[in-house]
């Protein structure tokens, strides 16, 4: 199967993003994946989540990794996007078993050096939270040190692209049998199926859902 290779961002906005195709995913299994999947089809156009500092704010708070609104400059939002970029073409180098690239190792270990949120205990079995009063730097120093914990480790070759032919998101699959191809069942899975089910009734032949064009530009902001 052919993948694509990653393509520089540009400046420009994507007018066919649609409101709902911004609203940001926390469905990936592992934070660095779901900073990743801010931006959208990746393969085609390619359209940018993290639009302005605020939007990494209400990323930040959804996500967990800030209590409230907090100061972001175009500084930190330009950090983000290159740690989430760096991320991005680790993660696509673990999904096609080549080596990940030197210069996005440095990024990320360089950020994942960083301190980070301290992890906090609230109640018993109820899980751990990420002290969310600090700093976007401390932030991003979390996602980077996530991303080391998961491409360091032996979950790595558990990192997918899903094979919705419309959808490029990543997931960690965390399925018994280790096949699972859709980011979401609720989503991408069930149109997939559904898809599938007209074509068997009009009596053609499934469509293989991979092969792809190559990634296109990252749609952004003017700054």
């Amino acid at each position: 199967m052919a993948r694509a290779l990653v393509q520089p961002v540009t400046d420009d906005v994507d007018p066919d993003a649609e409101s709902h195709e911004l609203r940001f995913r926390f469905d990936t299994g592992r934070p660095c994946l779901d900073l990743v999947v801010t931006v959208g089809e990746r393969w085609q156009r390619s359209f940018e989540r993290l639009r302005s500092p605020g939007d990494l704010g209400r990323w930040l708070v959804r996500g967990g990794l800030a209590d409230g609104p907090i100061h972001i400059t175009r500084r930190d939002l330009a950090d983000a996007r290159d740690l989430r970029e760096a991320t991005f073409r680790i993660a696509r180098a673990a999904i096609d078993g080549r080596p990940a690239p030197q210069a996005d190792v440095r990024t990320v270990n360089g950020w994942a050096a960083r301190p980070d949120l301290a992890p906090r205990f609230e109640r018993l079995g109820r899980g751990v939270r990420r002290d969310g009063g600090a700093t976007v730097g401390a932030a991003l120093a979390t996602l980077a040190r996530d991303a080391v914990d998961l491409f360091g480790g032996p979950l790595a070759g558990r990192v997918r692209e899903c094979a919705a032919v419309d959808c490029s998101g990543l997931f960690l699959d965390t399925s018994r049998a280790r096949r699972r191809r859709w980011c979401s069942m609720a989503t991408c899975g069930n149109r997939e199926k559904v898809a599938a089910y007209r074509r068997r009734r009009a009596g053609t032949p499934n469509r293989p859902s991979l092969g792809r064009t190559p990634h296109a530009p990252i749609a952004s902001p003017r700054s």
